[in-house]
Order: structure tokens, then sequence, then C-alpha cells
């Protein structure tokens, strides 16, 4: 295995043809690691703005200092059947990471994708924080330290294969995994991987392949675990056979963290068909049993007495009022007495952070051990808190990342690991724990409610100040961000601030010469179980901006794309917003009720611009589909990203086409609604995220040529500046600006809301009637 660490020169210009340092490992076969050392341009204004924190140091940029030192103990390795492996210490949650992955290394080797193995990798200790996955970091982070790893392999495969045929490395070439000489004796890497391998663990240098030679990154390549998804045989935690796990649920309280109290019929319940085991947890009543549906006849079955919690009797108004009073006052900056202000405020609410595949985890606790499969994000910190949760040392729990069929910033938490542990421990007996539908939007981790301020003022075609305060119910970073943001604190441009508010700091950009640029975070009610959906704060962030962005370009009488290259002091995302203009074109004669919207985003060392076409006209709003919730539609959408060097823009693209989906269910449709401390929706069926009705019948992604060798992040890029563009079209098109979102929040409800009680409601019978 091979593992290399940037160093400072590498990491803000890319890797050259500069010598590398890395280590070949001691083994059988051969292995190698890496050894890691560790100004926006302007446009013509009148205010210039200076940089802003991210601009100087930002999320991912902390999370790429957290992994470098570690980042050593990360290996590639070739084995007798010339394969390459990797145990990638990343969550594959369908970005396709593992793909990418597979792709670094097979250039770096001259290997062929298809016989490069990626796998994840358990929870490793030792990797301190190099085990995260979130802020669209993976590639950013592991791209240098794998290529370097990968290269050492080579060379020492090279220096095999020459010893061995008796001439020099320069009479030699690689193809498809196999060594020839220019007599035409060949050798393959299965043939050279122990007489390469290394009998003590040695440094060597390392020369990467230059950007001129590469066949493979950037090149379009199909998911490497495509025809395994399609097929059913990708395994995923629920798939992985465990001796006597059997399938376990939760009965669950009626309010949003309420406490069972005691389950008044547990013999009953006990003498149900199948039903093996029943107990009481701090999450609810515990039932294990032959099936998943026999769990669910006894969870229908059962009298529980519940404690309300504190949100009993708490509703969308009480949590807004809350947030409302915890607003800190406007402080316009000194600027001249004759500017005019514009001020907006906006209200988001709640949604659900949880991905499509139900919460899920395996656990087998035994008196001296604990071993735990699950889809995991932070696999150290979950070992960590189960260890402690059980009472065995962290050497005694086994923690096993399996891939995951989605995730949005939701498996960053290990919820449902620690409870099937300590469902596990209590039972004495293993467990599949798998979470019902609708006790993820009910019991499950939300983006939380916020509101968001902004003051601007101008004057003269100039904006002189641009000030916001977003306000949110507090979001929970019990992760390994904080623990990453507390080792690096003496570091960060931020001065004393909370996780929250680091984070903030961290990943908000407003890229354009505004003259004093002020944005800050305040938090409140941490009451509720939150999570940091897929891009934090920016979604909500960048709507709002935006929104404010059009309204002082139609105050100053000028269109909202010439506005916006005005004031733009980024030249990336100036080239992306030119690009979807054009493709888009931009400004065309439309019909009255439609009209376009556009929008930017920086973040994740990246760019996006989305320009968006919408019809709110009354047909269509009004249009009638069976079990739906229509609306507006987004009719077009043409997305432009810069994301630096890209390894697959197979992958991109997908990824933007899914942050899309997800700017239209933010703008649009998709909110939980907290009434009495319950929230009503449940399951997918009425949390109304993005449906094939209100998807755009025309989507264009456009990938920004970059000379950067080094890759941006691309996993949430697509949210933010769609969700933006989709509400400033709205605002456009119906003649008045949106301040709540999404904005058919406080439309009647239009579902049968689903019992409470029982937790996990009778399931339809009527299934087939929706397939005709």
């Amino acid at each position: 295995m091979t593992e290399v660490q940037p160093t400072p020169e590498s990491t803000t210009s890319g890797p050259s043809r500069r010598a590398f340092m890395g280590y070949v490992i001691a083994g059988a076969t051969l292995v190698t690691g890496a050894e890691m050392s560790t100004g926006a341009p302007s446009a013509e204004a009148v205010v210039p703005t200076p940089p802003q924190p991210a601009e100087i140091l930002d999320l991912n940029d902390l999370l790429t200092l957290a992994a470098a030192p570690t980042a050593a103990l990360i290996t590639v390795t070739i084995g007798t059947d010339g394969r390459a492996s990797f145990a990638l210490p990343r969550a594959e949650v369908g970005q396709g990471i593992v793909t990418s992955t597979a792709m670094i290394i097979a250039e770096e080797l001259d290997l062929p994708v298809d016989r490069v193995d990626v796998t994840l990798a358990p929870a490793r200790p030792e990797l301190l924080f190099n085990q995260l996955t979130g802020g669209s970091n993976t590639t950013i982070s592991t791209y240098t330290p794998i290529r370097i790893a990968a290269a050492l392999a080579r060379q020492q495969l090279l220096k095999a294969a020459a010893a061995a045929l008796g001439v020099t490395l320069e009479s030699l070439t690689i193809k498809a995994g196999v060594i020839t000489d220019a007599l035409g004796n060949a050798l393959t890497f299965g043939e050279l991987s122990s007489k390469a391998a290394a009998t003590t663990t040695t440094r060597a240098s390392v020369t990467l392949k230059d950007a001129s030679d590469r066949t493979v990154v950037g090149t379009p390549q199909g998911r490497t675990d495509a025809r395994a998804a399609v097929t059913g045989t990708k395994t995923f935690a629920m798939d992985v056979k465990v001796p006597d796990a059997l399938p376990t649920m939760v009965c669950r309280p009626p309010t949003h963290n309420g406490r069972p109290v005691a389950l008044r019929n547990a013999a009953e319940i006990e003498a149900m068909p199948g039903v093996t085991d029943v107990v009481k947890v701090a999450t609810g009543i515990a039932v294990r049993a032959r099936t998943f549906g026999q769990c669910i006849d006894a969870i229908q079955r059962m009298d529980v007495e519940w404690e309300g919690g504190k949100l009993a009797g708490e509703s969308d108004t009480t949590i807004l009022e809350g947030l409302k009073k915890a607003q800190l006052p406007m402080l316009t900056p000194k600027v001249s007495l004759i500017a005019k202000k514009l001020d907006a405020s906006f209200t988001f609410h709640f949604r659900s952070n949880s991905s499509l595949e139900p919460n899920c985890a395996i656990a087998d606790v035994r008196s001296d051990s604990a071993t735990v499969w699950g889809s995991l994000k932070s696999p150290v910190v979950a070992q960590e808190n189960i260890a402690l949760e059980l009472g065995l040392p962290v050497s005694k729990v086994k923690v096993h990342v399996t891939q995951g069929g989605g995730s949005f910033g939701r498996k960053l938490f290990h919820d449902a690991a620690l409870e099937a542990a300590r469902i596990s421990q209590a039972m004495g007996k293993p467990v599949r724990l798998m979470w019902h539908r609708a006790d993820e939007p009910r019991q499950g981790r939300l983006h939380p409610m916020a509101t968001s301020r902004i003051r601007a003022a101008y004057l003269g075609g100039e904006v002189l100040s641009f000030e916001q305060k977003h306000t949110s119910v507090t979001t929970d970073f019990g992760h390994g961000l904080g623990d990453i943001i507390t080792n690096h604190a003496a570091k960060l441009p931020v001065g004393q601030l909370t996780f929250a508010q680091t984070i903030f700091a961290l990943t908000q950009e407003l890229p354009y010469n505004f003259g004093v640029v002020t944005q800050s975070l305040q938090e409140t009610d941490s009451r509720f179980n939150t999570g940091s959906m897929r891009q934090i704060y920016s979604p909500d962030v960048r709507c709002a901006n935006e929104l404010v962005i059009d309204e002082l370009a139609r105050k100053m009488r000028l269109d909202p794309l010439a506005f916006r290259r005005k004031f733009l002091r980024d030249k990336r995302a100036e080239a992306a917003l030119d690009k979807v203009a054009e493709i888009g074109d931009w400004g065309r004669s439309m019909p009255e009720g439609t009209a376009q919207g556009i929008a930017i985003h920086k973040e994740y060392k990246g760019v996006t611009a989305c320009l968006v076409e919408i019809d709110c006209r009354p047909e269509t709003v009004g249009r009638t589909i069976r079990d739906a919730v229509t609306g507006p539609r987004v009719t077009k959408v043409v997305f432009a990203v810069d994301a630096g060097l890209v390894i697959n823009p197979t992958g991109i693209e997908a990824q933007m086409l899914g942050g899309v989906m997800d700017g239209i269910g933010l703008a649009l449709t998709s909110s939980c609604h907290l009434d009495e401390g319950h929230f009503l929706e449940a399951s997918w069926d009425n949390y109304f995220y993005t449906r094939q009705w209100n998807v755009p019948p025309e989507i264009t992604v456009e990938i920004m040529p970059s000379d950067s060798e080094q890759p941006g992040g691309a996993g949430e890029a697509g949210v933010a500046s769609s969700f933006a563009a989709i509400a400033c079209a709205y605002a456009r098109a119906t003649g008045r600006m949106p301040t709540e979102f999404p904005i058919n929040h406080a439309d009647p409800i239009t579902f049968d809301v689903k019992s409470f009680v029982p937790s996990a409601p009778q399931s339809p019978t009527d299934g087939l009637d929706h397939t005709r």
C-alpha cells in the first residue's frame, strides 16, 4: 500500500512532476503508503469587499488539514492475482467515491479500472480525523495520498521487473497490469507482487504521472457497483449475514423525543407469533421477531405509557416565535446618510434529513465485546460512543462500514448503530434493527427551522453594505466535526465561535463586491434531533441572498444577470454564470406566469451557476395527478459546475442532477409540519420530496473546463444555487418575493395523517391500484 501527503505547495498549486515521499511497507506482497507534509480576482466596483473567512480557510481546508497527519496509514496493496486493493476510509452512500477512487488508482498504476477493488474500511481509531465523510471532502483530501500510494506501487513493480528481466527501468512499459521489456518479455503485476514486496518498511521517493499522460482520470466512467445495485447483489447493512441476528424494530413515542414509561401489555406482546424478545430502551419499546412483519404486528398491538417530553404541545408557530425572540438586532455599518436600505426576512421550515434507505444497523453484543455493522460516515466516533454506552473498552468494539442507500448528511450520525447495540445488550442476542419509514421524519434527524434576515444599503448604483443574520434551531455537530474544530481552533480565522458558528463562517461566501459584508449565525432551541443536511446552511442562506440580489437589481433597474456580472468578484463564478445564461437563452420572451431565474454559489473549492424556468400559471399549479402535490413546475434547468479537476464526469453530472432535485424540493414542496409536539409527515408518501411529475422535462449539466490540478468538492454542490434560482424564478413569475420555504408549507395539509399510536401505521393494501 502507498500513501501520500501533499506539501503546502502541492496543496495550493496541485501536484507536479516533482518527487513525493511514500513508504514501501513490509509484507508478503507489495504494500505501499503515502507520506504527507503539510485571492479571488476583483471586478470593477466602487466598494470592494475584503475576503471573508471561508476565502482564507474553508471547511474543506479544515477537513483536509485534519486528515493529513494520518494519511500515511492508508495503503494500496497489489495481490498475487494482479489486482489492486484499497480500503477507503470513507463511506460510500451513493455519491460514487468507490468508482472515482478506483479510477485514481487505475490511472497511476496503468491498470484497468475493473481490476481495482475498493472496499470500505472499518472503524480505525488510529486514523483520528481521517475517517469522517462530509463536506464534499473525500476526493479533495484523499486524491494526492491515493495517487502517491499507487504510483509508489507502480515504481516498485517496475524495479522488480527490471531485476527479474535483467533490463533497465527505462526499457520497460506498462499496459493493463503487464510490464514488458523491449524484446517482448512480459511479467504481470501478480507475478511481481511478491518480488516487489519489502521485508522492512522503507521510505521512498516517487514521481506522479503528468496530466498529459492521463487516460482514465477525466474520462466518463460508469459506476463500478452499478451492476450489483441493479441486480440486487450489492451489500447494504440489511444484507450482511450475521448468525441469529433477527429482525428488530422499535415502538416509538408519539411526540418528538418523547420517552417510554412502561409497556402495559408485555405478556400479550411476548406471546405473539414469532416474537422472541421485548425490552424497553431509552427511545422506545424494542421487539425482536422472526420477520419484520411480525415486529410491525407487535408494535401495532402495544399498549405503552409515554412521557411527552420537552416538545409536547409545541408547533411550527411556537418554534418560530422562539426563533424570532432569539434574533439579534441588525447593525448597519456606517454608510452615507442618504443611502437607501432594503430589508428582507425569510423563514425556512423543518425538513426531513432521511435518505431513501431506512435507518438500520446490525449489532452483536456479548459480555466482553461488540460488533456492529452499518452505513456510518463517522465510524470512529460511533465506535467510541458505543463503547462508552456498553461499558466496554474501545478496542473491544468493532464497527464495520457498509455501503449506504443515500445519506444527505443523515449517516454522519450513528443513531441506529447505537440503538442496535443497546437493544442487543439488553436482549443478550444479535439484532437486525430497522427503523420504520414513519420513524424517520417523526423521530429522526431534521434540518432545523431557521430565519434569515438581510439588510442591504445602496446608493448611486453601488451596494455599500450587506448584512445577513441567520437564526436557527440548533444543528447537532456531535458526529466528529466538533472534535476537528476543537483540535484546530487556534488555526482558524474566525475568533472565538461555537462549533456551529465556526462551520457557518467556514462555509459561507458572498462572492460579490457589496462593500461591508457580514454574515452571522445565532442558534437557539436544542430540543430537536437535527443534522447537517446537504450543504448544511448554504441552501437557505444562498436562497435568501439571491432573492435580495434580484430585488436590488430591480430597484437599480438592472437586469438580474447584468447586476450579478457587475458585482461578481470571482472569475470562475462569472464564467459559470455566463455559460448558463448562454445555454439557457437568458432574457428570452416568455408567457405571462412563467419566468427565468438565475443564481450562483461558491463553496467547496468550486462554483456553480443555475438557470431555471418555472411555470406558475393556474393550469399548471392546479394540474391534477393522483395522490400528488403539484404546484408550480420547474420546466427547464441549465446547471454549470466548476469543480476543479474532475475525476469522473459521469459522476459529477449525476451529483448535480441529484442536487437540482433537492433544490426543487426545498423551494416548492419538502417540509415537515410540527403540531402538538408531533411531526405530521410519515414515510415518503406524505413527505413531498421532488416527484417525477415535478422533475423538469429539460435539464442540462455543463462541466466547466478547469486548469486546476486539484479536485474540488462536488457531492453537495448542486443544491444551493438550484434552490436559489428556483426561488428567484418564482418571484419573477408571480410578481412577489417568496419569504417562506417551501412555498407550499402554509397550504392546507392534503394528506391523511398517519397514526401516532401505534408508531408503525398500517401498511397500504392497494399497491397494485397505483401501478395503473
